[in-house]
């Protein structure tokens, strides 16, 4: 039965290790996914700005617009005061006018204001675009790097599917059904645990003494009565 247990605790190993890297590919999709939304994140912000920037384009042509009309506006007054003929209407001729330029002034300054805007807008495009092309480079790398470990994990998980079919055919039929019934129980948790100074280590607690001192003999096939796994004695190394 010895044998048998060593076979079993090697056969462990192997669709241990073959879980972790399965569950390490099942998280290939996630990698990738939580790259490209870093990537579409950025993409959105530049798409962003580059929206902003012609928004505020877009004003300034307005701006520029109302700008002429209003001057061409203050020139006709101008011409037209030349012909009043009351002090009343020459008094609201210049009221008109100066309103005006008032509306004139505040029109230059909305202009200055959005060239200003223009230039720090387009500033920001230019160094999120090479922010862009920067963590476009670098998740590429890291593409790749991931695409390679999976390829490799994939190898790997090859050989131990190979192992554990060769390891399986060692164990004898029934003690085999037996350790994948205990398996399948215990979920994602370990079928077979060592037992070191009376403790089990599937689940911590102690065994009875009678049954710690028959496990010593490791003659039967024997199982925690607390955590039902099966449980060998394993033997601590001599301390030199």
């Amino acid at each position: 039965m010895k044998e048998q247990i060593d076979i079993l605790v090697k056969l462990q190993k192997i669709e241990t290790e073959a879980e972790k890297i399965k569950a390490g590919l099942g998280q290939v999709s996630e990698r990738l996914e939580k790259l490209d939304d870093e990537l579409r994140d950025l993409e959105q912000s530049l798409k962003d700005e580059e929206s902003g920037f012609d928004e505020l384009k877009k004003k300034y042509r307005d701006y520029e617009s109302e700008a002429q009309v209003s001057v061409a506006r203050v020139e006709k007054s101008k011409v037209k005061l030349r012909s009043v003929k009351t002090n009343k209407e020459y008094k609201a001729m210049l009221k008109e006018i100066e309103d005006q330029e008032t509306r004139n002034s505040e029109i230059e300054d909305q202009m200055l204001e959005c060239l200003d805007r223009l230039d720090e807008v387009e500033n920001n495009i230019a160094r999120k675009k090479e922010d862009y092309r920067t963590l476009s480079d670098r998740i590429q790398s890291e593409k790749d790097r991931i695409d390679q470990e999976a390829q490799l994990q994939k190898k790997k998980l090859a050989e131990l599917d190979a192992d554990r079919e060769e390891v399986s055919r060692m164990v004898e039929p029934q003690l085999l059904e037996k350790y994948n019934l205990v398996k399948s129980q215990q979920g994602a948790g370990l079928a077979i645990a060592p037992v070191k100074n009376a403790v089990c280590y599937g689940c911590n607690l102690n065994l009875p003494p009678q049954m710690y001192n028959e496990l010593h003999r490791r003659d039967a096939l024997m199982f925690c009565p607390h955590c039902h796994r099966i449980v060998y004695w394993e033997e601590q190394p001599e301390s030199g």
